[in-house]
Parts: structure tokens; C-alpha cells; sequence
């Protein structure tokens, strides 16, 4: 459901005495920065390379690279023995080739999460290390909380932006702070709901220092959208932590962030690890449950060997503003779309271009006070998952760009290949079914045309096969156990927990479902990747954020592919023998109750959160900040009024928005925007306000709010409910 409701209520008028406390510009003067469009050929000499920790990190590569390499030619050999035993057929060597590609990816991702087991077991700190637990320090900069934002719940998402603006003003250091929603709207009711709960944040906060900026074309998505506010208010600040429309943040955090980049002056980028919070349906509070379990192992040995050359996950991050506007443009891939176009995953190819310029990214795993929501359901998850999947495979043309960093373009493949793992199991499932086909049922060629005196029969070692398979699940699974252990020596986070037996029963529990899961998730990356090979864009469209509440019509066409896939797989496994058909029974029973599983996960919690099976620490203490967002989301209304008639009730909503649209950049000459002039057309053919409003669609009221002489000449028609009889 959609959790905007549209309604023509009269609305809240912010009272005079209310806004003459914050009648500061909903925008600051303007303070230009430069920031061109870097150019992934570049042929000048090399930038200068940054020195901060590279002795730390030659020691950690080697060992996870040495590690992966040799676990995957282990594995190698062992498949290779599986499938030699009567000579290597055609469709075996391929099986073996794309065998090696997805064991090499499991093995690099398990000595990965060891080495973090390892770090945390020996109470090591990842090499940026920033101290908690401390006073906060002071800071001298002067910085900017910058919240994108695309046709969101305005309300729920100014509760979050209050609730890190009261936490960062509790820390003594709120002076060094301005705060801009940057909003990419393209919804008219909920743009004019954004300019209303920003006057109400500022009445509620007594602030000028928040401010509102709506791009009437949102060119570039939220990278261009933070590359228009670099370029028009950029020269002004010294750092800008970048938030998403689901962000919170602490204010200790954010200022330990903020002192860590004024001491470290080669760092241009430090990136926390957001923790899942607010998880309302089964389907989320696995993935809240297992991010928060596995989460700061895994991460703990990603830092400790990423070193300097850090990744970017686009949000929750602080940035050196001058760092990212003299090497962070992005270009505009040649080609159409869905691989031309603007760069839909920027933040991969923003972390690189920074490195490339010679300025260190770094990731603080262990920093805290940073989180994020999750999708409701798997669909959900799926719909954001494919832009992840477009935008990432646009990567492969950016892989050979010059002079980026070894790691920086590793970060590129890893993003690539988490993508195309999907059909690569696929085809492996596909081929090993059609070998044992092939076995059962084709006749084999007794005597091939060299001289032989034994007939080629298709076999496999089924005992080295037992122990492949074995090995693989293992290594998938050895890491939650790891985690398992790393919780149960530190005593305090295993309380907040739940318990060390909860916990346990927790992660068998989802280590079943996300094993379940894990092929319907094959199915739909694999879609992903093949509608977008044959050119089909993903489109922008709003991230559903309620609680996970799916139609029947939308639950059945969205999983039928799956449910086929699974009745295909289960009968031909059935038809080879039953020892294949139970051999594959957790791929084909993911995918045969697929729908009854997507039911069962994308409902809500009807229980205490604190008291459930999934329960994490943010459940059973939530942190002050998390507290007060969701204090202030209850209280904010859901209802979205009709944009026209706010404007006209509400004075001070009316004149700030006219000041919004005064600052608008011009249209360029001889540009002509249809809906504007359709929308010129109706008003002209309107007696009064409401025959306008009722004239006019959504595209044509978002036009005409763009422009300033048609918007008061709207508001100049005669509104007859007014007057009285």
C-alpha cells in the first residue's frame, strides 16, 4: 500500500508567529565551485599517489589473495577428479570451467570474512581506526549534511533529518553544520509536501540552517543531483556527508567523522557500515538480522586489507568536498541505454576517481552510530537490486579506464560479478542436470574414432562429488558460524542480543529461509541481467519503504517465473533418478514455494520486535537517535493534500515556494516544455481556481509550479468556496 494518501483536507497553516522565527532564504547565497566532467582516458602524467597506510596492506593482500588461490586450485582438482573418471566430455570441461569462476568467488568472499574473524578475535582495529568511548573532539570546518531525495514520504523522511540534526546539535558542535534536503521530486502533491514539512522542521527546530533546493529536471539521477549542489554552494564547505532518504546518523559520529578528515588531509572519503534498522516484516529483519551479525566481521577484513584504496557505498559517507569536485565528474557513457547514458552506480566510480587522483578512501567499520532501512520484501528488494544490477554492469566499460587503481578497478569486477554469479549458477545447475540427462538417457558411443577397447560411458565420482559439495556449503556457512563464535567471547554485545541460545536458534533459522531465498534471487538476477544485455532500462522508480503489504495479482506475476523454474528443474531431476532430485531439493523447493514463502516473509511483525527470534541490539536498546525518528514518524502525518489547494490556504507556503521558483535557474532560450503550455492552454480556458485545478493533470501542475508569472496567475482566479453567501 501505498503509504501517501492523497486528500483535499484543508491543511495546517504554519502560523505567522511561527515562520517570522525562521524567515531565513530557504537557500544560502551562492558560493560556485568548479567541478568538470573527468575524462576515463586521460593521457597526463601520473596523479600523485598517497602514502597513508600502503605499508599496511601489502601483508593482508597477499594473504587473502594466496588464501583464495589456493582454496580455489584445491577445489579445482577436486571437481576435476569428480569428472574425469570416464574421460572429460565436452559439457563436463564446461561445467568445470564455470565451476572454478564460482568457487573462486566464494573462496575470495570466505577468506575475506576470516580474515575479519581473525582481526576481532585478536581485538585488532581495522587501519583507520577511529576511537569511541572518548570525548567528543572539537572541529574547526565547516560542513554540510546533504539528503537527497525522489518522491519520498516528506514527513517520515524530515523525522530522520530532525531526528540527526537534535543529535549533532546535542554535541555542542551544531554551528559547523548546514543541512540541505535536495529534492528530485517529480510528484507535485509530495514536492509541495516537501516545502511544508521543511517550514514546520525549521519552526519545530528554530533553524535557518536547513535549507531546500528542488531541481526542476533531475539530469543524472543523485549523482547530479549532488553534483548541482557542489556547483553552486560547494566553495562554502570543507566536507559534505552524503545521506540517504532512509539514513540516520549519530552526532558523535558524524563529528568524529568530521575530526578524522580535518587531521587526515590525504583522505578524501570515509565510509561507515550503516546497520539495518526498523525492520517490520520477516523478510527484513533477516536482513537487519544477519547485516548486524555478520556484518562487522565481514567488513573488519574488507578494511584490513582494502587499506587506502576504500570503496563508496554512496550514502553515510564523508566527503572532502574539494576531493570530489576536482575528481569525481562523471562523464556520460557513450550508447544508448541501458549501458550509455549517466552512470547509474556513481559511488564505485566516484571512490575510484578520487583514489586515482591520489587521495586515499577509507572505510571505519567499527565507528557505529550509522544506519539504514531495508526494503520490505523480496520483491521490493529484487525492484532496487536490478538499478544496482543496470548500473553495475555499465562497469565493464570503465574497467579499462587509465591509470585507476588495481583495488579501485577489483571493486568494479566485484560489483560486476555479483551479478553475473546468477546466471553462471544458473547454466552450472542447467549443465549438471543435462550431464546426468545425457548419462540416463543417451545411448553412448561405444567406440570413438581412435582405437580403443572399452566403450566412453559418461561418470562421475559421486564420493568426490559428496565431498565438493560438501566444502562449497561449507564455506558458505563456516562464516555465520565465525560470527557466531566472534559473538560469544564478547560478552556485552551477546547480551544485547538476546542471548548466546537465541542467537543460535536465530542464525540456523536464517541460514534455512535465506537458503530458500537464494535461488528465487538466482532467478531474478538472472532476468535482470538479460533484460538489460537486450537493452531494457530499469527506469527510476520510488522505493517502496511501508510494510511490505503485496496485492495477489502483483505476489503471482512477479513470482511465476520462479514457480516454473522450479517445476522444471524438480521434474527433469525426478525423471534422471531420486537421489538427483533430493540431491537438488533446497534449490527446487526454493523455488517450488516460492509464493508461499514470499506471503510468509513480506508480512508484519505482529510480535514485541525486542522479545523475536531476529531480535538485534538496535531492537532491544534503541540508540537515542533511532528513538527520537521514529518518536517523530509516528506523530507526522501520512496524508499528502492537494498541491494546488496547500499553496492557496497557506500564506507562508505560498511565498516561500514563489521564492523558491524566483531562484530557479532560467530555461534556456527557444527550450520549450509542452506540459507548461498545455498547461497555459486549460488556464486560460478556467473561470476560477477550482475549474484550473481540476483541469489540470499531474505533469502540467509540476510545470506550471515551475514557473513563476503562471503559478500567480493561478493564484489570481477567483476562488468562489471562499466567498461568503
Amino acid at each position: 500500500m501505498d503509504p501517501l494518501r492523497l486528500e483535499t483536507a484543508k491543511p495546517r497553516n504554519v502560523s505567522s508567529a511561527t515562520a517570522a522565527e525562521v524567515s531565513g532564504p530557504f537557500l544560502p547565497a551562492d558560493a560556485p565551485m568548479e567541478m568538470a566532467a573527468q575524462s576515463f582516458w586521460l593521457r597526463s602524467a601520473s596523479p600523485r599517489r598517497t602514502q597513508l597506510l600502503q605499508s599496511r596492506t601489502a601483508v593482508p593482500r597477499v594473504c587473502i589473495f594466496l588464501g583464495t588461490v589456493a582454496m580455489t586450485t584445491a577445489g579445482a582438482y577436486e571437481m576435476y577428479e569428480v569428472l574425469q573418471v570416464g574421460g572429460l566430455t565436452t559439457l563436463e570441461a564446461i561445467v568445470l570451467a564455470l565451476f572454478v569462476i564460482l568457487f573462486a568467488w566464494v573462496s575470495f568472499s570466505f577468506t575475506s570474512a576470516l580474515a575479519g574473524f581473525v582481526r576481532l578475535v585478536l581485538r585488532g582495529h581495522d587501519p583507520f581506526h577511529i576511537e569511541t568511548g572518548t570525548p567528543i573532539p572539537d572541529i574547526d570546518s565547516r560542513n554540510a549534511m546533504l539528503l537527497p531525495t525522489y518522491n519520498e514520504n516528506p514527513y517520515r523522511v524530515m523525522a530522520r533529518l530532525q531526528a540527526i540534526f537534535e543529535s549533532v546539535e546535542g554535541t555542542g558542535h551544531g554551528f559547523h553544520f548546514d543541512w540541505f534536503v535536495l529534492s528530485d521530486t517529480s510528484d507535485p502533491a509530495i514536492w509541495i509536501a516537501e516545502e511544508k514539512a521543511i517550514l514546520e522542521m525549521r519552526a519545530r527546530t528554530r533553524s535557518d540552517r536547513i535549507y531546500y533546493r528542488h531541481r526542476p529536471r533531475n539530469i543524472a539521477r543523485k549523482s547530479g543531483n549532488i553534483e548541482d549542489w557542489v556547483k553552486r554552494f560547494g566553495a562554502r564547505y570543507e566536507h559534505m556527508i552524503v545521506l540517504d532518504a532512509d539514513s540516520l546518523m549519530t552526532g558523535d559520529t558524524i563529528v568524529r567523522l568530521v575530526s578524522e578528515l580535518e587531521r587526515h588531509h590525504d583522505v578524501a572519503l570515509i565510509q561507515t557500515l550503516p546497520v539495518v534498522v526498523n525492520a517490520r516484516t520477516m523478510f527484513a529483519r533477516l536482513q537487519q538480522f544477519a547485516g548486524r551479525l555478520y556484518g562487522p566481521m565481514i567488513a573488519a577484513g574488507v578494511a584490513w586489507w582494502h587499506g587506502s584504496e576504500g570503496n563508496y557505498w554512496g550514502h553515510n559517507a564523508i566527503i572532502r568536498v574539494r576531493a570530489f569536485a576536482d575528481n569525481a565528474g562523471l562523464p556520460e557513457m557513450a550508447g544508448r541505454k541501458p549501458f550509455g547514458g549517466h552512470i547509474l552506480s556513481h559511488d564505485f566510480i566516484e571512490a575510484a576517481l578520487m583514489r586515482r587522483g591520489g587521495w586515499a578512501i577509507h572505510m571505519a567499520p567499527g565507528l557505529g552510530g550509522s544506519f539504514e532501512e531495508c526494503p520490505p520484501s523480496l520483491i521490493d528488494f529484487a525492484a532496487r537490486d536490478r538499478r544496482w544490477c543496470q548500473g553495475n554492469l555499465q562497469h565493464l566499460a570503465v574497467l579499462p579506464a587509465r591509470k585507476l587503481h588495481w583495488v579501485s578497478r577489483l571493486h568494479l569486477l566485484t560489483g560486476i560479478g555479483s551479478y553475473l554469479t546468477a546466471p553462471l549458477w544458473l547454466l552450472f545447475l542447467a549443465l549438471g542436470i543435462l550431464i546426468s540427462l545425457q548419462a540416463q538417457f543417451i545411448r553412448p558411443e561405444y567406440f570413438g574414432n581412435e582405437y580403443s577397447l572399452f566403450p566412453k560411458w559418461p561418470a562421475q565420482d559421486p564420493i568426490r562429488a559428496a565431498k565438493v559439495f560438501a566444502v562449497t556449503m561449507g564455506l558458505l556457512v563456516v562464516p555465520k558460524l565465525l560470527a557466531y563464535i566472534l559473538l560469544l567471547t564478547q560478552t556485552k554485545n551477546r547480551k544485547r542480543f538476546g542471548g548466546g541460545t537465541r542467537v543460535l536458534l536465530g542464525i540456523v533459522i536464517e541460514t534455512i529461509l535465506s537458503g530458500l531465498i537464494a535461488p528465487v534471487m538466482m532467478i531474478f538476477q538472472s532476468a535482470a541481467v538479460s533484460a538489460i544485455l537486450m537493452g531494457r532500462d530499469a527506469g527510476w522508480q520510488v522505493q517502496r519503504r511501508d510494510d511490505g503489504g503485496i496485492a495477489v495479482r502483483e505476489m503471482l506475476s512477479k513470482y511465476a517465473m520462479p514457480s516454473i523454474f522450479g517445476v522444471t528443474m524438480a521434474l527433469t531431476a525426478y525423471a534422471v533418478s531420486l537421489p538427483l532430485f533430493l540431491w537438488m531439493t533446497p534449490v527446487i523447493g526454493g523455488l517450488l514455494f516460492s509464493i508461499p514463502l514470499a506471503v510468509l516473509t513480506s508480512r508484519p511483525s505482529s510480535h514485541g520486535r525486542s522479545s523475536s527470534l531476529f531480535a538485534t541490539p538496535e531492537e532491544i536498546t534503541p540508540p537515542p537517535v533511532l528513538r527520537r525518528a521514529n518518536e517523530l514518524a509516528q506523530t507526522a502525518s501520512d496524508c499528502i493534500g492537494n498541491p494546488l489547494h496547500e499553496l492557496r490556504d497557506n500564506v507562508a507556503l505560498r511565498e516561500r515556494h514563489l521564492e523558491m521558483i524566483k531562484n530557479q535557474a532560467p530555461r534556456e532560450r527557444g527550450q520549450i516544455d509542452p506540459d507548461l503550455a498545455v498547461a497555459r492552454a486549460k488556464l486560460d480556458d478556467a473561470d476560477a481556481f477550482d475549474d484550473a485545478v481540476g483541469f489540470l493533470n499531474n505533469r502540467e501542475t509540476f510545470a506550471l509550479l515551475n514557473s513563476e508569472s503562471d503559478f500567480c496567475r493561478l493564484m489570481q482566479l477567483p476562488d468562489p468556496s471562499s466567498v461568503a453567501p
